[in-house]
């Protein structure tokens, strides 16, 4: 058959559903054969948010989301993407057109070493030059790219090579378990742990990749050892139970550090390097318990001292089959700031300013999205109060990119939330620079007939640098700009415009907003200007008043 064939066939084995993008003359013949496929072609108005997509799709499922560029600019287009999905642990395959590799005789037009330069930012890239070798390198792909820790890849296909004729037949998938930790590791931890007076469960990345839940909730429920989460762990664990003491949102400085300075063993499950340090490691400080599924990467702020290494929720689950409860243990200190931490939550809650208040808008979404309902954040100041403030309740409920930490991610990963979840209440919360890096996708999400809420945070700035200007002491400069009506804006796409005018209005408006069907935007003006009080000020005031108060 045609090598375009077997290659959308070889897709097909993978369990491939869409593939993202935007095709070029390079993908004509790769188009014509997803014509034929069962796989589905989502259009798309921009390869980079075609990428995000693709690199939300495989942090949703596990399996590697797929977008399609042309050659040229349509693939230094998916550069950001690239390494959105690389430092996000998404699994997530690039494919490209290219020109004829045999001879062509178009010299250098459009032409970029795609392979080279997708290489620092992608597990496996590799430009196919025989039809007979398709389905050995896209086995090959998937196998790299899904595998623990996940990422991206890329495989360039040129147009003479999608037009070869191959008798090669489709390589199908095969069937992997993850090795488990060795018993001495899972002793060494248990005895560490049952050692322990303050000991304290950080829960990262890792751990809501492979979905561990339910093993975690076991360990907490047997051992009542509390817990924290980073930005990217947020839902593994129930953040309504008694025992959740907060996320790690800010680098420093707040009621959770607090807990995690008292610790003395912090047991880490699932943490990525690439996130902002929840906490920072010191020689002859607090030791800390690496379970992974691979160990740890050495930094001058990580060198845990013991690693048990292997699938996670089997780790767990052997660790839990030796340890009980202490009576050693004491966890007063942590409670006290779990207290602390949910109050400083509730007491802005029903502010009453308008512009809004951050707090005020995390407490009115956490009010209308049920327990499934999922969030998608872009990146803006924004970002820190939902981490911080907006409970999840399950997995990958709240999708934040706290890795590559890129603009423009929030509407088209929600709009991959939607894809994969139909049912569900998608909501994309985005700042006003992020959603116009990639509002262009409106149209997709109109076209595809999509059910999205779509919360445009406007500050008419890039906040979060501004706040970083003044609190460096810096003269205020560069970064204020205008807008357009978005309401006008949504409109123009199809789409339902409403904007807030009053602090009771946004709730109002997100229920009537979900009761119906389609998109809608909501422009919503905000205040950022109480940033520095509510998380510097008030924030290290409350700790020193907990600290004096333990002292005693």
């Amino acid at each position: 058959m045609k090598a375009s064939d077997l290659f959308v066939k070889a897709l097909e084995a993978e369990g491939v559903e869409y593939v993202f993008g935007i095709p070029g003359e390079e993908n004509l013949d790769l188009l014509d054969s997803l014509r034929k496929s069962k796989i589905k072609l989502i259009l798309t108005r921009h390869e980079q948010a075609a990428g995000f997509m693709a690199a939300t799709y495989g942090r949703l499922t596990g399996k590697a989301g797929v977008c399609l560029s042309t050659l040229g600019p349509g693939a230094t287009n998916l550069v950001t993407a690239a390494a959105f999905a690389q430092l996000g642990a998404m699994p997530m395959l690039m494919i490209t057109g290219q020109k004829p590799i045999k001879s062509s005789k178009q010299g250098q037009f459009q032409i970029v070493d795609v392979v080279d330069m997708m290489r620092p930012l992608t597990k496996f890239t590799h430009q196919m030059v025989s039809g007979d070798n398709v389905p050995s390198r896209v086995r090959e792909v998937f196998r790299r790219i899904e595998d623990e820790r996940p990422g991206a890849g890329h495989l360039d296909f040129p147009e003479d090579i999608a037009k070869e004729k191959s008798n090669e037949k489709v390589i199908p998938r095969s069937r992997v378990r993850r090795p488990i930790a060795e018993e001495k590791s899972i002793r060494h931890a248990v005895e560490m742990i049952k050692g322990a007076r303050h000991p304290l469960l950080l829960i990262g990345a890792g751990a809501n990749r492979k979905l561990t839940s339910k093993m975690l909730r076991r360990f907490i429920d047997k051992t009542g050892i509390p817990f924290i989460s980073t930005q990217m762990g947020k839902g593994v664990v129930d953040e309504r139970d008694p025992l959740f003491l907060g996320n790690a949102a800010l680098s420093s400085d707040d009621f959770v550090h607090r807990a995690i300075a008292k610790a003395d063993v912090i047991i880490n499950v699932g943490h990525d390097i690439v996130e902002k340090p929840p906490f920072f490691m010191e020689g002859g400080g607090v030791s800390v318990i690496h379970i992974n599924f691979l160990s740890a990467i050495v930094d001058p702020v990580y060198f845990p001292q013991v690693e048990v290494v292997g699938d996670i929720a089997n780790s767990l689950w052997q660790i839990c089959e030796r340890l009980e409860r202490q009576s050693s243990w004491d966890f007063s200190y942590f409670l006290r700031v779990r207290k602390l931490v949910e109050e400083h939550i509730t007491e802005c809650a029903d502010d009453p300013r308008f512009p809004l208040s951050p707090p005020r808008i995390v407490s009115d979404v956490q009010g209308v999205m049920p327990s499934d309902g999922i969030i998608a954040l872009d990146n803006g100041m924004y970002k820190i109060w939902f981490a911080r403030n907006y409970k999840a309740h399950q997995p990958n409920t709240v999708i934040l990119d706290n890795a590559l930490a890129s603009m423009g991610a929030g509407l088209p990963s929600a709009m991959a939330a939607h894809l994969v979840f139909p049912k569900r209440r998608v909501m994309a919360i985005c700042g006003d620079g992020g959603f116009l890096m990639n509002s262009q996708e409106l149209e997709t999400a109109v076209r595809l007939d999509m059910n999205l809420v779509i919360l445009i945070m406007r500050d008419d700035a890039y906040g979060m640098i501004k706040w970083k200007q003044d609190a460096m002491k810096f003269t205020p400069f560069g970064l204020d700009f205008g807008n357009p009506d978005f309401v006008t804006y949504a409109k123009s796409y199809g789409a339902h415009g409403h904007r807030v005018k009053r602090a009771d209005d946004l709730r109002r408006l997100l229920k009537k907003c979900q009761a119906h069907r389609g998109v809608h935007v909501i422009d919503v003006p905000v205040d950022y200007s109480e940033n520095d009080r509510l998380l510097g000020s008030e924030i290290k005031a409350r700790c020193r008043r907990l600290d004096r108060r333990a002292r005693k």
